[in-house]
């Protein structure tokens, strides 16, 4: 396993990690993506561990904080050899106060979230959206707390926009806070949208990004093929609901190039697209997601080798969508407005 740091912090962290969003199966949305728990949830840590990765993601709203209560059961004995990343900020209640990133809630979020993982720090901590309704000093100073408490390690953001991060960073900055050191958003080849702002600000600022459904909800994972029927599993059932709509043709057109050089390599096409991912600028990690010990095994073969310059421009040509205004007017002055090469 490889590791990186988690932008301008200290800490080295694997390039992939486990998202825990199949642990638990609580409510009709999270039982499409899986309901691991137990003894199968703890063997799946096993493997993890066995191969290098020790950084396992989470949130409060997975299946209603039975995710990170299955999450601290299966990491019973092993707290200080492993990551932790968990989020707050969506409801985890029917009050007004339930929700957002207020002080009151935060505090209050964190240390629910400490009760059910049942350790006595989290290391990464995610604002889960943006809270217009708070003042971003609120927000951090709270969190800036929480850091000097000993109950949280580092501070990131997840699904801002690109003036909500830098809001943010500018706000640490002038009143001496903590800064997010991190970003979790969505990336994948069927989902550059990422490029055209978050990361020329990640670059900038020094930011670290995690990337959250690599796989675009499951779509470059073979499944899907040109002229075949869709195999069962959770995108069949419904499991993509709330992802972004993708172009059949676009999609088997990234698939069919995915699926050429994975033959060619020996590899899968979710290795060749975790891999992908894993080159390109800004990104300290992959949260990669499985519902059983062969899906695991399977993403795990993503690290320990590299695409050629040949392939990435291959799968760039593909999968590349014009960006919007004014990132596309943009690029005619290039000379002194530089965007990363990825464009």
């Amino acid at each position: 396993m490889d590791y990186r740091s988690l932008g301008r912090s200290g800490l080295q962290v694997p390039v992939l990690s486990l998202g825990t969003g199949t642990f638990g199966g609580s409510n009709e949305f999270f039982q499409r993506w899986g309901s691991t728990e137990g003894a199968e949830a703890a063997r799946l840590v096993d493997v993890c561990l066995e191969h290098g990765l020790n950084f396992f993601d989470t949130a409060d709203i997975y299946s209603d904080g039975l995710s990170e209560q299955v999450l601290g059961e299966a990491l019973k004995g092993r707290r200080e050899r492993v990551l932790i990343a968990s989020k707050a900020t969506f409801p985890s209640g029917k009050g007004p106060n339930d929700r957002g990133s207020s002080r009151f809630h935060l505090m209050r979020a964190c240390e629910a979230s400490l009760k059910r993982l049942q350790t006595d720090h989290i290391d990464v901590y995610f604002m889960h959206g943006f809270d217009a309704l708070t003042p971003v000093d609120e927000t951090l100073r709270a969190l800036d707390d929480l850091v000097t408490s000993g109950k949280i390690g580092y501070i990131g953001a997840s699904n801002f926009s690109g003036w909500h991060v830098m809001k943010s960073l500018a706000t640490s900055e002038r009143l001496g806070l903590g800064r997010y050191v991190a970003y979790q958003g969505y990336y994948s080849l069927i989902g550059r949208h990422y490029e055209w702002e978050l990361m020329p600000l990640m670059i900038d600022q020094g930011v670290g990004t995690m990337v959250w459904s690599p796989l675009g909800w499951g779509r470059l994972t073979g499944k899907i093929r040109r002229g075949q029927p869709m195999e069962a599993g959770r995108i069949a059932s419904g499991g993509a609901v709330g992802g972004p709509p993708v172009d059949d043709e676009k999609l088997y057109a990234v698939v069919d190039v995915l699926d050429e050089i994975a033959e060619a390599r020996g590899k899968t096409i979710t290795q060749v697209a975790l891999n992908w991912l894993l080159s390109r600028p800004t990104i300290s990690n992959v949260v990669v997601g499985a519902r059983d010990e062969t899906q695991l095994l399977q993403n795990l073969g993503a690290v320990g080798w590299t695409l050629t310059v040949d392939e990435v421009a291959r799968l760039d040509e593909v999968s590349h969508v014009e960006p919007i205004y004014p990132y596309w007017h943009q690029k005619g002055f290039e000379a002194r407005n530089p965007k990363p090469t990825v464009w």
